[in-house]
């Protein structure tokens, strides 16, 4: 459109909405850095295993800061059943409420703790203020309260219904003693629920300065443009797809020894502007593992993957969320019935954005990448130091980013679902009895093609301890990342114990849970790599004698998978 036909009133009207979006999206990003840094244990201050986000008056996301996808089915569930639950009502000034629990609550998991603050105005309520932290003990069977191989919710630690934690800006000091006293680390959680806090009261100070600001109506109005705008670019990008129907499917690794794999399964619906995916034929819940995913994960996942996608560029806000359908079969592993085990379900979640995007291959050819690693590998360490205090230490190891259409793939990268960072070796080193021997990028891990697939982790703990537990759970240690347009698969993970100086065995699977180390042990957790992309024998030499220097590719694979 010529500038002279543009109404100047409009344009002033669409930079204020923009100045108020970034506004917005810098609440969210203080909030994070608030929290981080108030924080005591490492999985928060360090991995930055937290999201924070900002709601209008009608429990709609208007701004969420980028840490992690899969928080946003915790966020959104917790606000949206705050809303929901008249017994919470009337909310004042200065309350604040908190939850955990993936059937009452809207979570996703137990050791991630929600958050949520009414925001008001005078007696004017202008949105929410939340704020997610996967917190390092909650209880439950094992430390960590994370384990792959739980059969039962009640296995994984203290389930937190929605409550009020804060009344008129009071503190109930009963709520956090019946937290703290569910956990292993209560001094741990201490700290880390009143780093939670502080994060909100700068979330809410600072929503409330930008009402003050621009006033409740401009401020409204441009929440309601941007949300708008979003569900708008999300039409745009379906249109572009030719309509029809798209199917992808995938598997994850068996529960046991002589079990089969696990389906998920999506079909994708494309007319003109609408898009419904039906996850029937995914398989049925397990009581097997801690698999399952509750609705409000299942929906991160989806929105996740399409923006990723369709669009990456769509604003972080829930704009989109109403225009897309979502059909699950119940007591399906996306559908689970109230009970069910739920702490693993990062691992499944990555598998539906896999068949989400392999779905949308069909479509969008040249443009999804091949499978990358797709799985959490969360390990965890538990004990007592030498001094007799206990400890927890959770990480999540990267992995390989599957090869692209037109690149090779990212090494040692989170990817999909989860964004948080590794553990500095220097950080866990001072703060846990265990020695990091050996972190390194795995060779021949990521899949020949013509773009070679991202390389997978190998990092080995030693035990410094008398003695420690290990639990963990991850998938991908028996079906590989599958390689795509001719390109060849990425390497499996694997869990590998060596006992003292003299052998060692494999776990028989990645979901475990109370794997006794003796002092001087060593965990090698090796993480998965990814596909590659098109016909090895199409890359270029001088690509593959540079992966042959750097460490890469072996002269074997060199020879056998490139040709050289």
């Amino acid at each position: 459109m010529p500038a002279e036909t543009l109404n100047p009133r409009r344009v002033g009207e669409l930079i204020t909405v923009q100045v108020i979006e970034n506004l917005l999206l810098s609440v969210a990003d203080e909030m994070g850095a608030v929290l981080k840094r108030a924080s005591y244990s490492t999985n928060i201050k360090e991995r930055a295993d937290f999201s924070t986000a900002i709601f209008d008056a009608e429990g709609r996301v208007v701004a969420q800061a980028q840490h992690i996808p899969v928080h946003m089915g915790g966020l959104a569930g917790a606000v949206s059943r705050l809303r929901g639950a008249p017994e919470l009502h009337p909310f004042r000034d200065g309350d604040v409420f908190i939850t955990n629990d993936p059937y009452t609550g809207g979570g996703t998991h137990l050791p991630d703790i929600t958050m949520v603050a009414p925001v008001f105005l005078a007696d004017r309520l202008i949105g929410f203020s939340a704020v997610i932290a996967h917190h390092s003990d909650v209880g439950g069977h094992v430390p960590g309260s994370n384990s792959g191989d739980s059969t039962s919710i009640y296995m994984e630690g203290l389930r937190i219904p929605l409550v009020r934690l804060m009344r008129a800006g009071e503190l109930d000091d009963a709520v956090v003693r019946f937290i703290l006293l569910n956990s292993r680390l209560p001094d741990e959680r201490s700290g880390d629920l009143h780093a939670q806090l502080a994060s909100l009261r700068v979330g809410s100070r600072r929503l409330q300065e930008v009402f003050e600001k621009y006033g409740a109506e401009v401020v409204e109005s441009a929440c309601d443009e941007l949300l708008d705008y979003a569900r708008r670019r999300l039409a745009l990008a379906v249109e572009r797809i030719p309509d029809g129907v798209y199917h992808g499917i995938d598997w994850l690794d068996a529960d046991e020894d002589d079990g089969a794999a696990v389906p998920i399964e999506v079909t994708i619906r494309i007319e003109g502007e609408a898009i419904h995916l039906d996850f029937a034929g995914t398989g049925p819940q397990t009581f097997s593992s801690a698999i399952n995913v509750v609705r409000s994960a299942l929906e991160a996942t989806v929105y996740y993957s399409l923006k990723a996608a369709l669009d990456p560029d769509i604003p972080a806000n829930g704009g989109f969320f109403d225009a897309v359908r979502i059909s699950t079969e119940p007591g399906s592993l996306v559908d689970p019935t109230p009970g069910a085990p739920v702490a693993a379900r990062t691992d499944a979640c990555q598998r539906v954005a896999d068949v989400v995007l392999l779905a949308l291959g069909e479509a969008l050819p040249r443009r999804i990448p091949a499978e990358s690693h797709s799985t959490i590998t969360y390990v965890n360490f538990s004990g007592r130091s030498t001094e007799g205090e206990f400890f927890v230490y959770p990480e999540v190891v990267a992995g390989g980013g599957g090869a692209r259409p037109a690149a090779d793939g990212l090494d040692a990268v989170q990817v999909h679902v989860t964004n948080s960072s590794n553990l500095p070796v220097e950080s866990l080193e001072a703060e846990y009895p265990l020695l990091v021997e050996r972190y390194e990028l795995i060779t021949d891990s990521g899949g020949a093609g013509e773009h070679r697939g991202g390389l997978g982790v190998r990092r080995d703990v030693r035990i410094l301890a008398e003695s420690a537990e290990f639990s963990a759970h991850a998938d991908r240690h028996g079906l590989p990342p599958r390689g795509a347009a001719g390109g060849l698969d990425g390497s499996p993970g694997r869990f590998v114990v060596r006992p003292g100086t003299d052998g060692e065995r494999t776990l028989p699977r990645g979901r475990v849970s109370g794997v006794l180390l003796r002092h001087g042990d060593v965990m090698r957790v090796e993480s998965p790599g990814s596909g590659g992309y098109g016909d090895p024998l199409r890359r270029p030499r001088p690509l593959v004698e540079e992966d042959l220097a750097n460490g890469r590719i072996t002269p074997r694979a060199a020879t056998e998978l490139y040709g050289l």
